[in-house]
């Protein structure tokens, strides 16, 4: 059972900051390879976290 502690709100609003940060660096970076290719993991990453809190913020509501 999750704790009442945790803030699921808080945690989505700071993953979507996060994605649109990735997202804005991606625009900014001209094509770089390495910066898109290294952005595209953490992208990744970030979808995980959305399936796992994001989703479940949305569910509990």
């Amino acid at each position: 059972m999750l704790s009442a502690q945790i803030d699921l709100r808080e945690m989505d609003a700071i993953i979507k900051e996060v994605k649109a940060g990735i997202l804005k660096l991606m625009e900014l970076s001209g094509g770089m390879q390495c910066v898109d290719r290294n952005c595209e993991r953490i992208l990744a990453g970030i979808k995980m976290l959305e399936i796992n809190v994001s989703d479940l913020q949305d569910v509990m509501e």
